[in-house]
């Protein structure tokens, strides 16, 4: 049985961007676009080109290299040839392979917040999807308010969407904009909209207003959709977008959809998005939902009792699919039964080969549990856990050793009255067997320890010449003033556009700081040695 090809397309650089409290960074954008492609997903939207600055700057080059890299921008205003609207204009002129544009598909709407006349908006949708298949671009059209508008006038809603479909758009995405339409409900319109546009050019996008944001994302699939829109970890305005992270394993791991349906993420892939999900958290500076489905701590957790004793008889009892096909792991609280599988799979994806068998596994995950237990999260720290795998499988060289730091702040009045904050760190180090001591000043304690970190490494200083901290995050792990802080730097080589993250750990916010500058520099240490 030929299977359909279900697309997969996240907008978490774009419309989880609209969260509460977020607001990426061009290299925040570049490192999830990263996690996107390790993930799988067919098209990323990387924003709007011409809205925002850093937006512009992401799309001046192309930041994916397997999926499409997708830019958002407006249909052209009423009354304007496509030519003549500059938004329309940047958008087209992006480095972007494709171009998804909002149309307005409820009349309310275009009356109200467009101004203009039914036939006007059903004009501009044609106009923007016509100079985009001029420009090179995959156009897509998201019908904003699209089952509200349906609702109130279907002939109108359908009207847009087959004005879009056949001015050329390769997908017209049907949108649950504000988040309260019901499965029933989404399944029984979208096997309407056939009538006018195939299912093969169908797309979805839910909110998640009234939780049913998966279910009616999984209810437009089984009507007839082919492209299925959502975000990581379900990150949204409002309540947040449909979850890619429970959606992908649902569409591959459960029989309605996956007999009949095909998805771009192998079991690699599939394996991967437990780390996937939680890196993307770090990344966003707060802690993993625990609850999560699929991908969280307690997800596949029993307590002991007779769920307990009826898992450790047979899994299946207890667990709707293998906790390992997600890259979970099962835990029977009173006795964690985490094996060597997910160890042996995140070697292999940084690039270390062991056997199975090889009895220094056995330390390495003692030492990988012993350091979660304090507070170290290696999803998000790729560099820190190869270093620490390296160490105990013997093979990470003693490039220098730090015999002493110290840092000094100041706050004072300087020559012109003025209040300044001044820091200054000392670091000595043994290069070998030479004690170098280096002295620097910086914006900050721990820009002035990176600083004398950096500044003499003796026959070593070449292989860091191109490295620069671009990232620093600090998260409390407890309470109160003595609570332990874990820090996560983003670090990046300029000379091979290679860039890593490294953690430390500490009840004192610049020791968990300095473990995670002293893992950068041995991490680039390292790679220079390699290549």
């Amino acid at each position: 049985m030929t299977k359909d090809r279900l697309y997969l397309f996240d907008t978490t650089l774009r419309d989880g961007a609209q969260t509460s409290g977020i607001d990426f960074s061009v290299n925040e954008k570049i490192v999830i676009a990263e996690l996107l492609e390790r993930l799988g997903v067919d098209y990323v939207e990387g924003g709007y080109p011409g809205a925002n600055p850093a937006d512009t700057e992401f799309f001046s080059q192309k930041r994916t290299k397997n999926a499409t890299f997708t830019a958002f921008g407006m249909t052209k205003r009423a009354g304007r040839s496509a030519s003549n609207d500059p938004g329309l204009q940047q958008i087209l002129a992006s480095q972007s392979d494709a171009c998804c544009f909002v149309a307005k598909a409820w009349d309310y709407h275009v009356d109200v917040a467009l101004g203009c006349t039914n036939e006007e908006n059903l004009e501009a949708i044609e106009g923007t999807v016509t100079a985009a298949v001029a420009a090179g671009k995959e156009a897509m059209i998201d019908c904003e308010h699209f089952f509200d508008g349906y609702k109130a006038n279907p002939d109108y809603a359908l009207a847009c969407a087959r004005t879009a479909y056949q001015a050329g758009a390769r997908w017209v995405v049907l949108c649950d904009t504000n988040g309260g339409t019901l499965p029933e409900e989404i399944h029984s319109i979208v096997t309407k909209v056939q009538e006018v546009v195939p299912g093969s050019h169908l797309g979805i996008h839910t909110h998640d207003d009234t939780g049913h944001a998966v279910a009616n994302s999984l209810a437009a699939v089984d009507a007839g959709v082919r492209q299925v829109q959502g975000t990581l970890n379900g990150l949204g305005e409002r309540c947040g977008n449909a979850n890619l992270i429970t959606l992908i394993p649902t569409l591959k791991l459960k029989s309605q959809f996956a007999d009949r349906l095909e998805i771009g993420v192998s079991e690699d892939q599939l394996q991967d998005i437990t780390a996937i999900s939680h890196a993307f958290d770090e990344i966003l500076n707060r802690s993993p939902n625990r609850h999560a489905p699929y991908v969280g701590e307690t997800a596949f957790a029993t307590k002991a009792g007779i769920h307990a004793s009826a898992i450790l008889k047979d899994p299946q009892t207890y667990e709707h699919v293998a906790p390992e096909t997600v890259g979970n792991q099962r835990r029977v609280l009173v006795s964690d039964q985490a094996g060597k599988s997910n160890l042996l799979g995140e070697l292999a994806r940084v690039g270390i080969t062991v056997d199975k068998s090889d009895p220094r596994l056995d330390r390495l995950l003692a030492k990988v549990k012993e350091r979660e237990a304090l507070g170290y999260a290696y999803e998000a720290a790729d560099a820190s856990f190869e270093l620490l795998a390296l160490r105990e499988l013997g093979e990470v060289p003693d490039f220098f050793q730090v015999d002493s730091f110290k840092v000094m702040v100041e706050r004072r009045f300087n020559a012109i009255g003025d209040l300044i904050t001044v820091s200054e760190a000392v670091v000595k180090v043994n290069v070998d067997g030479e004690t170098r001591m280096s002295v620097a000043e910086g914006n900050g304690p721990v820009n002035a320890l990176d600083m004398a970190l950096r500044k003499d490494l003796g026959k070593y200083q070449a292989a860091i010449e191109g490295l620069e901290l671009i990232d620093y995050k600090v998260r409390i792990l407890n309470g109160g003033t003595d609570a332990v802080t874990r820090v996560l730097i983003e670090s990046h080589d300029a000379r091979t556009q290679r860039r890593w993250f490294t953690i430390g750990v500490s009840s004192n916010i610049v020791d968990a700081s300095f473990q995670a500058l002293v893992d950068s520099i041995t991490f680039a240490l390292v790679k220079a040695q390699e290549s």
